[in-house]
Order: structure tokens, then sequence, then C-alpha cells
């Protein structure tokens, strides 16, 4: 039914009528496990040092994510749903912040994450040759995991460490000046050891 050149169920666009499309984000389905992932402990120590920092139980909303990614290495639904009840949130909020910053993990990611920096500073120093010894040496692609789930390689915008670019971060640890070969050396020695995170 058309009221002044709109339809009740879309609009015309040069002749076109075009439907109103939402995602089924309402009815999917989240994985749940019976342990949380939000535990008494992370509670106690989040209630104790991180919330009295803060005039509004959001602003710990940043370091509660961490917390939690620190001790799963990402963040699943349920976790963030865990976290939004916490702090008094709406999933959605607690959604938005996870997905707007590139830190955090919304999948799972491999034990070991070995991060490029792309940055201006690191594109002028070459990070390309970086990446591109990380892709040979591990079997992957940016943004992918090894079939053994031991390493994934991704490329962040920037690590703050301009004065040793090109720079990485393979788990905690900071590459500075990184080459070919001193990346290849921190992987290896990064497989060496248990879980990165």
């Amino acid at each position: 039914m058309a009221v002044g050149g709109l339809y009740s169920w879309g609009f015309k666009l040069k002749g076109h009528c075009m439907a109103w499309l939402t995602k089924p984000s309402g009815s999917m389905k989240i994985a749940r496990r019976d342990e949380p992932y939000l535990t008494g402990e992370m509670k106690a120590y989040l209630t104790r040092e991180m919330l009295p920092r803060y005039e509004l139980k959001q602003g710990a909303l940043l370091p509660t994510l961490h917390q939690v990614q620190d001790q799963w290495g990402w963040l699943p639904w349920q976790a963030m749903e865990e976290v939004a009840g916490f702090l008094g949130l709406k999933p959605a909020d607690v959604w938005d912040t996870a997905s707007f910053y590139e830190e955090f993990w919304l999948q799972p990611k491999g034990a070991h994450v070995v991060a490029v920096c792309r940055s201006i500073a690191c594109e002028v120093c070459d990070h390309k040759k970086i990446t591109e010894a990380c892709k040979a040496k591990l079997g992957i692609d940016v943004g992918e995991t090894t079939d053994d789930g031991k390493f994934t390689l991704v490329e962040l915008e920037c690590l703050g460490l301009c004065e040793g670019a090109p720079a990485c971060l393979v788990d905690h640890d900071m590459v500075m000046s990184a080459t070919p070969a001193s990346i290849v050396k921190a992987i290896d020695e990064a497989g060496a050891k248990g879980h990165g995170h």
C-alpha cells in the first residue's frame, strides 16, 4: 500500500521498490555452557580493584573485557552477556564496544597471536616483507589460524611502537625493527612455549 510514494514495506527509488531487510539477530542462538566465563574470582578482583577507579560501572567495561579475554583467549557471546549483567549494561552496548576495538577477539584464536603493525611508519619501513615472512612460516594468510590451532596471524593499525618500525607483537612480546629472520625466530620461540594469552 502506497502512502505518499512510500510503501509500507519499503521505499521507492528510481522506479524500484526496496524492502526493509533486517538481520535475524533477535533470534540468534548463543552457545552456552554451565560454567560462567566471568568467574566469581574475576568478579571479586574487578569489584575490589577496578570498579573503585570509575565513577560509573560502565567505565570499567574495557578492563572487564580485557580480564575475560586474558583468561579465555576471546570474548564469547555468553561472556559478553555476563559482563553486561555484572556492570548493569545492555548486552548490545558490550557488543558495540567489543566489536569496535580490533584488539578484542570475537572468535576463537590460535594459542599464539602474531600481529604485524601496518601503520604509516611501519608501511614506510616495508611491513609487507614481515607479513610475507609470517605467511610463509605459518602457511596461512592474514586473519587465519593454523590448522593445529597454534598461531593466528593479524595485521593491526598501530602498535604505538613507531620508533621500532616495522614493529610486531608475538603474543605480548614486542619485536621491534623486525626483519623476516627476527620475526621467524620470535614465532619459533613462541611455539616452544605454552599458550600465549
